[in-house]
């Protein structure tokens, strides 16, 4: 597969783009889906084109944690809230425009400017890890609470990063993850969501066991609909005692559907072949008939369906995405060039194949006026439908 997130410019289509493998592993040890390879992490962070703030769904999402948490732990102009991956400061400006102090460490440079020069966020410009975690202890800077959204999967190095976690944290500090869950990936055939930036695919089991080693430990969890099915967890030191009824569930039903056991997820890829099959016959059908078709979301998880199911310019016309740091690119292995949503109006293809399928009701949406002058969606995950 290409680098998911790695956008052709124009003169860029002429090279000969990189391609990596992609295998998917398990571990009966330790429950990790993961993958087998890695890309080094300066070709796929340092310069990133994903900026958080471009989904609505991200945002509130971000803002209802932020509020919750001020609230319950009385957050306030003494505390510091930080972020791991802290992306376009899509989440610590809720914290700031509270007055609580923040700080965001992300790796990505363009990223991390947007977010100090537009938002104001103090944001550094670094990898996270144990000894990074150090220095800003020993500088005094351990904070109240710690987010980590949708990072974990990004790391090679867990056991660093979860001692990084221990290090920087006060005494009575709460660390809130987020991680898409392996489960819903599974019975919800989200293949597409595979891709080299997403290392490790997880479970409250595997995540349980991996904290505990590092001396803390999953007070309780939740579970989202966003990103196609997430856990949100909320983890403490394990020395500060704690009951986590929800926690314990959790690790209950998941060893009753066989996290530990290789066949749980054996029928995985069968399925992914079957949806593949269905979706290349709509859209066949689609271009026979004398329609035109579009898509909409330059995510990176439609730089890995359509590369999987062989869909490029000679099906796609082009892909509309709100962000203008995609448009004017092409969608990585399949050339297909990306455009503004507005192209959608202007051109009026009869169908659009939705990437984004996780934000799913934020698109039909916002995209109203075009299904009202009677343009389609076609929505792939978690089966084939038209709507």
């Amino acid at each position: 597969m290409p680098l998911a997130n790695a956008y052709p410019t124009a003169e860029e289509l002429a090279r000969e783009e990189p391609r990596y493998p992609l295998d998917l592993a398990f571990c009966a040890c330790c429950t990790l889906v993961q993958l087998t390879g890695g890309v080094p992490p300066d070709l796929l962070f340092r310069e990133y084109l994903y900026f958080s703030s471009y989904s609505d769904t991200v945002v509130r999402n971000a803002k209802e944690i932020v509020t919750r948490l001020i609230a319950s732990r009385n957050l306030n102009g003494n505390c510091l809230a930080g972020e791991i991956a802290s992306n376009d400061g899509y989440l610590l400006q809720f914290y700031k425009r509270a007055g609580v102090p923040v700080l965001g460490i992300e790796p990505a440079g363009n990223v991390a400017k947007v977010a100090v020069e537009e938002r104001g966020i103090r944001t550094l410009c670094e990898w996270f890890d144990s000894g990074l975690a150090r220095k800003l202890r020993d500088q005094g800077q351990r904070v109240d609470v710690l987010h980590a959204n949708n990072v974990l999967a990004h790391v090679a190095e867990l056991n660093g990063v979860a001692e990084g976690i221990r290090l920087i944290l006060k005494d009575n500090a709460v660390v809130v993850v987020e991680v898409p869950y392996v489960k819903e990936m599974i019975d919800r055939c989200e293949f597409d969501t595979i891709y080299h930036e997403h290392l490790c695919y997880f479970s409250v089991t595997a995540l349980d066991r991996l904290f505990c080693r590092h001396g803390l430990v999953i007070a309780d969890v939740e579970r989202l609909a966003i990103h196609g099915g997430s856990l949100r967890l909320f983890i403490i030191p394990s020395d500060r005692p704690c009951t986590r009824p929800r926690v314990e569930k959790a690790l209950a039903e998941e060893s009753s559907w066989g996290v530990d056991k290789v066949d749980s997820y054996r029928s995985f890829a069968a399925r992914v072949g079957r949806l593949k099959t269905n979706l290349l016959e709509v859209l066949r059908r689609a271009k026979a008939g004398g329609k035109r078709i579009a898509a909409y979301g330059a995510a990176a998880k439609g730089t890995v369906l359509l590369n999987y199911c062989g869909v490029g310019p000679e099906t796609l016309e082009f892909v509309a995405d709100r962000s203008p740091h995609k448009q004017g690119r092409h969608m990585p292995g399949v050339h297909v060039p990306i455009k503004p949503p507005e192209e959608l109006l202007q051109t009026m293809p009869d169908y659009v194949l939705l990437l984004v399928w996780n934000i799913a009701d934020e698109v039909l949406e916002q995209q109203s006026e075009y299904r009202r002058r009677g343009g389609k969606f076609i929505v792939p995950i978690p089966e084939v439908r038209i709507v």
